[in-house]
């Protein structure tokens, strides 16, 4: 088997880096160096120009960082990638690299709030508007076009709506617009879906997330697929770096400008935590999907709960779209609802071992109300389109003995 045609488990541990030549290490190196020296000026003018391979200022590249992103490309199959600061700041610069005042997006509507807040309300500031649209309806996608429009956003899964949309016909309305499809894979990473196999063009990360996997960094990826011909006219503002760099031409132009001038640099020390993380990423998305598949079954049977949403139910609505796109595996992420809000904090309240904060992906079980906490500041209308109530609570189902997860779900329940 060529190691192109690994299994991702396989990928996860050697994709992208070998043991160093001149010391034998197998744990990819952690370069905490702000910038990068040169023998002569004629050298690092001719790195600045693109004349020479090199790296100048971590603000823009590191060798940790490089490591870390060649991986994420391995991973999810793609042509390059830029690592960012953070989830939000990888999907704020791809916007801003594809879009400017007067320009549109096209976005599902039941995305996560942070990213609903920076659509619906921060980017229109700056000129570019975001028409939503009902995640899972596939036609008001093409609907919802304009010749402004840039770009079309989608979750894998919605947080925390849990619905799912139908990516790959989505993807075909994008591509017979011309447009780029931009997928979120934070929540089901390449382990259970990779969006390129879907026709995405563009896939984003919060690698804070289940790549780190552990809670103790934050980060975010972009990573372009390859696909998309970026001679496009739709982006007139490429062409530039289209006639420099072909079909390098968004992710030079994202490092060598966006990234550079916005200055959301992705530190080597988090690169080099998360570069650790993705090696069990595998076994721990195994994990991740067993243990909520079990908890959303025991919530499904409870008389307390009046709904459970996952879309590994076989009732759940988008069900057979998620089954097609993912497998049997429908990640870690799943909701609840009790009713009202004072029955739902009084759960939270009861919990004795998931820990009530606002992340998912974690070792630990975690748990949040979202209404609240993430989507607080969303209107009534907004909140209805991202799916939340305000009994609404959602779990991030971690590593521990599902027996154990399973108890203490059960006795805060009985104290309703």
């Amino acid at each position: 088997m060529s190691k192109e045609n690994l299994h991702i488990d396989t990928q996860l541990i050697h994709g992208a880096y070998s043991p160093d030549e001149g010391t034998g290490a197998t744990t990819l190196p952690l370069v905490q160096s702000t910038s990068f020296a040169y023998k002569t000026a004629e050298d690092l003018e001719a790195v600045f120009a693109g004349r020479a391979a090199g790296f100048v200022y971590s603000r823009i590249n590191n060798p940790t960082l490089d490591l870390f992103e060649r991986r994420m490309c391995v991973l999810e199959n793609g042509l390059a990638g830029v690592a960012s600061s953070s989830g939000m700041a990888a999907i704020s610069v791809t916007v801003l690299a594809l879009a400017g005042a007067g320009d549109e997006i096209v976005s599902g509507n039941s995305i996560f709030g942070g990213t609903y807040s920076l659509f619906g309300h921060t980017l229109g500031r700056y000129g570019i508007t975001t028409r939503f649209v009902e995640t899972t309806d596939v036609e008001a996608y093409r609907d919802a076009i304009t010749d402004r429009t840039k770009l079309i956003f989608l979750e894998t899964v919605g947080n925390p709506k849990m619905d799912v949309p139908d990516i790959r016909a989505i993807a075909a309305i994008a591509r017979e617009k011309g447009v780029v499809l931009v997928v979120d894979n934070t929540v089901t990473t390449p382990v259970l879906v990779r969006p390129k196999d879907l026709s995405a063009d563009i896939v984003i990360h919060s690698t804070s997330k289940y790549i780190n996997g552990h809670g103790n960094a934050v980060g975010g990826m972009i990573i372009d697929s390859g696909t998309f011909d970026w001679s496009n006219p739709r982006y007139s503002h490429l062409k530039s770096s289209y006639d420099r760099f072909r079909t390098f031409a968004f992710v030079a132009s994202l490092r060598n400008q966006v990234l550079r001038d916005l200055g959301c640099c992705f530190s080597p020390f988090n690169a080099f935590l998360m570069s650790v993380g993705i090696e069990s990423l595998a076994v721990r998305m195994e994990r991740h999907c067993t243990n909520a598949a079990a908890v959303a079954e025991f919530l499904a049977r409870s008389d307390k709960v009046e709904e459970s949403r996952y879309p590994g139910l076989q009732s759940h609505v988008d069900h057979e779209i998620a089954k097609r796109q993912f497998g049997d595996r429908y990640g870690g992420l799943l909701t609840l609802r009790l009713g009202t809000k004072e029955r739902s904090f009084r759960f939270i309240n009861g919990l004795k071992r998931a820990q009530n904060l606002a992340n998912l992906g974690d070792a630990k079980t975690l748990v949040i109300h979202p209404a609240s906490t993430l989507c607080r500041e969303a209107s009534e209308s907004e909140k209805t389109a991202m799916g939340l109530t305000d009994d609404l609570v959602r779990f991030s189902i971690g590593l521990e003995h599902i027996d154990d997860i399973l108890s203490d779900i059960d006795q805060s329940l009985k104290g309703l």
